[in-house]
């Protein structure tokens, strides 16, 4: 059995202490000056990430209400141009009727005055033949009878004649 004990399977207890004991004070020492900054690095990391999807989810968001806010408002404005060309569509048909009336007064108008002027000028033509006819008249029956009775009395004669001969006609 000595000569098992000098072998490399030999068991120190002292030697399995001190062992364990620098394990403990090792891993110690790791804890305390390489897995708390490592870990204080990863959770600043982490949260720096976080913050980044944070930041980047909220400008998707601010993003989203900017998209609908422009769609909005060019609907706003497509509603806001279709009423506007409505409004001049509107106020045309209104210029184009209220022009037509006029012109359509004007015409009447134009039609009005010359027919006033045309039976203004009939008139004028018919009492210049009575007066033509008249005198015509005069002159004849003066020829037929000889002698020139009265002119006036010659004139009223006639006029009268000319009037029962409107009156008939």
């Amino acid at each position: 059995m000595d000569a098992l004990k000098g072998t490399m399977l030999d068991i120190n207890i002292l030697n399995f202490i001190f062992s364990a004991v620098n394990i403990i004070i090792l891993y110690i020492l790791l804890r305390i000056f390489l897995f708390k900054p490592i870990n204080k690095i990863m959770n600043e990391r982490t949260r720096s990430i976080q913050d980044d999807i944070d930041s980047a989810e909220k400008s998707r968001r601010e993003a989203e209400e900017l998209k609908q806010q422009y769609a909005e408002n060019l609907s706003n404005a497509k509603e806001e141009a279709q009423k506007i060309i409505m409004k001049a569509h509107d106020e045309a048909e209104a210029e184009k009727s209220a022009i037509l009336k006029k012109s359509q007064e004007e015409a009447s108008e134009i039609i009005s005055d010359a027919n006033r002027t045309i039976e203004n000028e009939r008139k004028r033509v018919l009492q210049q033949a009575q007066t033509q006819i008249a005198d015509i008249a005069i002159e004849v029956a003066t020829k037929i009878i000889g002698e020139n009775v009265d002119d006036e009395k010659n004139r009223r004669l006639v006029d009268k004649f000319l009037s029962e001969e409107d009156g008939n006609s």
